[in-house]
Order: C-alpha cells, then structure tokens, then sequence
C-alpha cells in the first residue's frame, strides 16, 4: 500500500548559519557504536577540527572538535537516538583557530582510490541520513557500477538536503563526479520526487556536462526514500543486506556535500546543515550547526513556545527528547504542539501490515510474546512510522516494533 502523507515543506530556502555556541557537548557515538577511545583530557586545549576521540570497533573513524577552546567536563547529554551519551564539553573561545592550514584542491578528481579512501576517514564521513554508517566503507568494494544519490527527503518538514541542492548544485556534481571517475563507477543516478519540480530543474540547468549523471525521477509516497525502495525502483535489483551486493552504492545529498568538502578543502565532519521547524516556532530555517551545539539554544533563537514537544529527526521517523545535542546523523529538529490524539484497543485491522514497506506484520510484533519474536523479524523493520501512522486506534505501534527490534538483537 502506497501512503501519501502532509509534506509541511519550508518554504525559506535560505541557508542561515549557527556558529556562536558558548560550549559544545561532542558525542561520543559513531553511528550507534559508543565504544570510543577519549584522546584528550579536561583541561587541555583543542583546536577546531582536532581529533578528540576515536571509534574502537571495526570501523576505526576519528570525532572532531567543532570549535577551538578548552576541554572542561566530560557530561552524558542526549543524543538523536533519546539516550543519554558521554560528551566531551568544550567551552567555545570564538576564535575558530586551527591547527593546520590546508591548500585547496583544484581537481578534486585527481585521487586514487586509496587516497580518496584514506580521505574520507581521516575526515570521519559517516552517512548523513541518520544511520550513521561510515561512508568509506561503502567505497572499499570493488564491483560497483552504479551510484545512486538519494534527493528524495520524503518524510514531512525535512528540507536540509533540498536546501543544500539548491544552493550547492555545482559543488554536489562536481562531488559526484569526482568520485564515479576515482572509483571507476560507470553511472550515478539522482533520486528526485516527481512533485519536486523545482530541484529537477536546479539540476537540469547544471547536468548537461555530466554525462554520466542522470536524474531519475520517483513516486511521490512514504517511504520512497527508503534505500532498498531507491535500488529497486531505479536497477531492478533486490539484495540481501545492503546494495554492494548488486554492486550499488547510496548517498544521500548531505553526505555527497561532506564529502565534497573533504576532498575539496580536508574538511573533517564537524558540521551538517539541519532543518529547524514545526508549528511552535516562528522563524523555521535550513541551517549550518556545529557538531555538539544544544538544540534548545538554537530553538530559543527562533523564539521556541513553551511547552512544546521536541523531536530529534521527523515525525515519522524521529524521537521525542526533553534535551538534545546536535549530533552528525541529525537532519532535523521539530517543536511541536503537545496535543496528541489518546490511543484506543487494536482493531486488529491489518492497516499497519499493508502500510509495511518492509513486508513485516507489526500488529503480531506488537501483540507478539517474546520468545516467538524471532520468527516475524522485527529486526527487519526501517523504523519509518507508517504503522503508527495508519493506525485507527492511534497506538505507538512502531515503539512497540523498536522494542521488539532491541530484544531480537540483545540489545538493552
């Protein structure tokens, strides 16, 4: 079943910037791995882009600081996912300084393979769609043919990618080509909504140069965006576990952007753009946040109503939190009115099963005892809300499948 849902799109494409945070409080996640080596010390002094922590596990991918100043405490703040993660807080000087001047890169395609590998890590890309998955990783395979670049942004309010499409069009394909041409990939693809005019002809106006970037233009429904959804609809391919398999690779704008930026300038992760909206706020805004920025301290900017509900992600997808620090794999930032509708008793109406873009059975997920969990395969869920949203009774269905996704997997 195809769902379309309100989009609530901002209408300001203005890319604003936030650069003035008393303190930031960098999380020490990487994607959801908390398992990292602190290398500074409170007290001590770190410079803007300074490598202050250090992913232990498989993927050996550095944390940066997003300001020059003084290491002060070390504090559990919360984070995009609604757990309280350790961060190092740093007191801001405002003096931006950094420990190394880097030369530009004129031609950014004039990487190896290896150096443009070595790049990504050393800057610590991760996927910018809200996983979190360390971006060289997709790039060490050796059968890629097709890139798709994922421009859907189908879930309501978010508009960050769109925003930086508009305004980067010539920086996002010259990004795109560097890396088809460095790592020998025959053909990227962007993945636009065909209601989204206006970024299909930002685009159009750029192409005609890029004669191995084609846009592909997709249904207008939740969730479109999703990645095995995008594989699908523009190769014909199904996979298993990610698109490697059927040698595809997907980004998503924002990390095209970083990457960009990495290969242009060395520029490590310490920044994303991120969508300020929802109806209690006035000035709703696409902007620049410095990793480990409070999100209330920019909400009370935009002149935040009190007693609103704050959503880390978007209201389909996202997490209700009562405090919040900007993390790499955070789009968006909803304040939102409080009033929610009361739930009732499943109806046992099957909606959720046929609104499943995943093919799961939510409602015996959610009904379900646990030691028959492992049979419907919660961990197959994508977390996208459409049971939740579908359902008559108003019941929190997807929780419920999040709950049951944790206990599958061990997780606590």
């Amino acid at each position: 079943m195809k769902v379309k849902i309100p989009k609530h799109k901002l209408t300001n494409e203005k890319l604003c910037v936030y650069n003035k945070p008393k303190k930031v409080y960098i999380p020490l996640i990487s994607g959801n791995d908390e398992n990292i080596t602190i290398l500074v010390n409170k007290g001590e002094y770190v410079y803007k882009g300074s490598i202050i922590g250090k992913r232990k596990g498989d993927f050996r991918i550095p944390i940066h600081s997003s300001v020059s100043g003084i290491v002060v405490d070390f504090e559990e703040r919360t984070c995009f996912n609604g757990k309280k993660i350790k961060c190092i807080v740093i007191e801001n000087d405002f003096k931006e300084k950094i420990e190394m001047r880097v030369s530009v890169k004129r031609n950014i395609n004039k990487y190896s393979k290896e150096d443009f590998i070595d790049r990504l890590k050393e800057c610590g890309i991760i996927g910018l769609g809200g996983a979190g998955f360390p971006t060289y990783v997709k790039y060490e395979a050796n059968n890629i043919d097709t890139l798709i670049i994922n421009a859907v942004e189908c879930e309501p309010y978010i508009t960050a990618d769109y925003a930086i499409a508009k305004q980067k069009c010539e920086e996002i394909l010259e990004s795109i080509d560097a890396i088809l041409e460095i790592n020998k990939i025959k053909q990227a693809y962007i993945a636009i909504q065909k209601d989204n005019v206006e970024l299909r002809k930002v685009f159009d106006s750029f192409i005609g140069t890029y004669l191995k970037i084609n846009i592909k233009l997709v249904d207008n429904f939740y969730s479109v965006g999703w990645e095995r959804t995008l594989v699908k609809k523009i190769t014909g391919k199904d996979y298993d576990k990610v698109p490697s398999e059927v040698g595809v690779i997907v980004n998503n704008i924002s990390t095209i952007y970083a990457i960009y930026e990495a290969l242009k300038y060395n520029k490590p992760l310490i920044e994303r753009f991120i969508t300020f909206s929802g109806e209690n706020i006035d000035d709703k805004r696409n902007v620049l946040v410095k990793i480990g920025t409070d999100a209330k301290e920019i909400l009370k900017e935009f002149n935040l109503k009190e007693d609103s509900l704050i959503i880390a992600g978007g209201p389909m997808m996202g997490t209700k939190v009562d405090d919040l620090v900007i993390s790499a794999n955070l789009n968006c930032v909803l304040a939102l009115n409080k009033n929610v509708e009361q739930p009732s008793i499943c109806l046992k109406c099957g909606k959720c099963v046929e609104a499943c873009p995943a093919k799961l059975s939510p409602v015996l997920i959610m009904n379900g005892k646990e030691k028959n969990l492992r049979k419907l395969h919660p961990e197959k869920c994508i977390g996208c809300g459409l049971c939740s949203y579908v359902c008559p009774a108003k019941l929190l269905v997807r929780e419920k499948v999040k709950e049951a996704k944790n206990k599958v997997r061990g997780d606590k």
